[in-house]
């Protein structure tokens, strides 16, 4: 058997299933179906799991139940999909972090791209920089005065080593010449938790699991990571209108569904036309809008190129800040 390096096994594409061209409908599960999400429950990881498992129950007529396996950046529930046969029965709720980031990230990363199937995207939003009301900051040069009036003392939350909240809150830091302290969590959820609670002072959270603690007045948003601003935050600056040096910074989180390298092809193609329906669908137009998201459905192959790009993306960010870590 011919063997690879690490280095050229992280170069790989990920695989573009051959789709066959029979009807979806060719292939249904024939047990209970499982959605491994890698995140704590409250993120918006386990709310497109929930969402999705509660539409295949329906439709394929075999309950899909969500496992969260939340931990160590996505890794642990990434690995234990991997553990699951590749037979169509276990999707792998993913998301930005363990499958774009992490490959850059870690030096010594327990999976590569090639062992995925990209099967559609589900969504992609902006991160939010969410602050605890007594944090002495109206706008974010405010707070970035504050931080360098204080480096070091101010803590800041993330869903997890590695995940999107936690690099663009290293590149805001790096940018700005700033310097917190990072608590990671088990998912974005239990970090918002300890936000609101005073426990920590300051995030980038989802804009999809931050808004409702905007809306309700317990957290203070000075700035959304995407280009421009988003339609559900009209009145918060992009982060690159608020700073000179932050003029080319721009982030958006993404969340998608995977299968196992070697899954069917038929249960590959069955997956992402449930995923259409489900993304045409006025209920979940409807909550995706709430949440300041937009839908990211599309084919196999269109969602194979855009997680290979994002996975290039963040190469190129964490190698120019230096950043290299490994797993525990």
């Amino acid at each position: 058997m011919t063997s690879i390096t690490r280095r050229a096994a992280l170069a790989l594409p990920l695989a573009v299933p051959a789709l066959i061209s029979a009807r979806a409908e060719s292939w249904r599960p024939t047990q209970q179906v499982r959605i491994i999400c890698p995140a704590a429950a409250g993120g918006t990881a386990d709310m497109m799991a929930r969402l999705l498992g509660h539409h295949l129950t329906s439709a394929w007529g075999q309950p899909a139940v969500v496992e969260n396996r939340g931990g160590a950046g996505g890794i642990i529930g990434t690995q234990e999909f991997l553990r699951q046969p590749a037979d169509g029965h276990t999707i792998l709720s993913g998301n930005i972090g363990p499958q774009a980031i992490g490959y850059s990230l870690y030096r010594n990363y327990p999976f590569t791209p090639d062992m995925l199937i990209p099967v559609a995207g589900s969504v992609r939003g902006p991160n939010v920089l969410v602050v605890h009301p007594s944090v002495p900051a109206n706008n974010v040069p405010e707070l970035v005065a504050h931080l360098k009036a204080n480096p070091g003392k101010l803590s800041y939350g993330s869903p997890g080593i590695g995940q999107s909240g936690h690099l663009t809150s290293v590149w805001f830091s790096q940018l700005t010449g700033t310097e917190g302290i990072h608590v990671p969590f088990r998912g974005a959820g239990p970090a918002a938790i300890e936000l609101v609670a005073g426990n920590i002072q300051y995030m980038w959270d989802n804009l999809s699991s931050g808004i409702e603690q905007i809306r309700g007045g317990r957290v203070r948003a000075l700035a959304v990571s995407s280009a421009e601003r988003n339609p559900q935050l009209p009145d918060v600056p992009a982060l690159r209108e608020t700073m000179p040096q932050l003029a080319d910074f721009e982030v958006n989180t993404w969340f998608g569904k995977f299968y196992r390298a070697g899954t069917p092809a038929a249960a590959v193609q069955s997956l992402n036309e449930q995923m259409r329906v489900l993304s045409e669908s006025e209920a979940f137009k409807a909550r995706v809008a709430q949440i300041g998201s937009v839908s990211l459905w599309g084919t196999p192959e269109q969602f194979t190129t855009f997680v290979n790009s994002e996975i290039a993306k963040w190469r190129g960010v964490i190698r120019q800040e230096g950043l290299q870590m490994d797993v525990s």
